[in-house]
């Protein structure tokens, strides 16, 4: 079953960055993940977020490259999950 990665929201509620920019993918397509395995880092002007991947799987398509500005619920990968 697929299953598709979103930005969550970045920081505590009361600061929360709406959006912001992949600097580093740190898996790649064909990677397996357990859940809360590093994923993505994203930075804004005031810091930068690594995000987790939130369910076991296999990634199968990565939707931004580094570089690319993304906002909450922005797609950023689908895995492949049982």
């Amino acid at each position: 079953m697929e299953f598709e990665v979103k930005l969550p929201s970045l920081g505590d509620d009361d600061d929360a960055v709406q959006g912001g920019m992949v600097a580093l993918w740190l898996a790649k397509v064909g990677d397996s993940l357990a859940a809360e395995d590093d994923l993505i880092e994203i930075t804004t002007d005031k810091a930068a977020f690594v995000v987790p991947t939130p369910k076991a799987g296999k990634i199968l398509r990565i939707n931004v490259n580094e570089g690319d500005d993304v906002r909450v619920g922005d797609v950023l990968c689908v895995l492949e999950i049982e």
